[in-house]
């Protein structure tokens, strides 16, 4: 794994770390966790792109 996707998904992760006690229950927070994952995956090559990182 390269760097910058290592920073990405540590920022995404830690993000998302910050909101999951609110979330309530686990299944909330798998799904939650779920989408934000998707999410991330799909915006990233993007990212790069826009950024020249890739």
């Amino acid at each position: 794994m390269d760097v910058t996707a290592l920073v990405f998904y540590a920022a995404i992760c830690g993000l998302l770390s910050l909101a999951s006690p609110r979330l309530g229950r686990p299944f909330i927070r798998l799904a939650v966790g779920a989408v934000v994952g998707i999410a991330a995956a799909t915006l990233l090559p993007i990212l790069r792109t826009a950024f020249g990182l890739g």
